[in-house]
């Protein structure tokens, strides 16, 4: 997140990086409300079962989650470009 804020600032402005930390913090209060209305299917494919995926409005960001019964674990914050699997892949082989 930090590193596409500064891209966001230093390529665009302001107005847009500031519009970005906003696309951010409402999809993070949807997943709070409503975290299984993610899909599951970067979860599946890479066989990190309970890993969810929303992309962001309006910026090429995805945020990979992990409900738990009192709280939800951000474990990535993604461009879509990003080969997404490996770093799914990645994140599950970490003790």
């Amino acid at each position: 997140m930090d590193r596409a804020f500064a891209h966001y600032l230093h390529e665009a402005g302001a107005p847009i990086a500031t519009a970005f930390i906003a696309a951010m913090d409402h999809a993070f209060q949807h997943i709070e409300r409503y975290p299984a209305s993610g899909s599951p299917r970067y979860g599946e494919v890479c066989d990190a079962h309970g890993v969810r995926s929303w992309l962001l409005s309006n910026f090429p960001y995805v945020i990979m989650y992990i409900e738990h019964d009192t709280y939800l674990d951000i474990i990535r914050v993604l461009h879509q470009h990003a080969d997404i699997p490996s770093h799914l892949l990645a994140e599950d082989q970490q003790p």
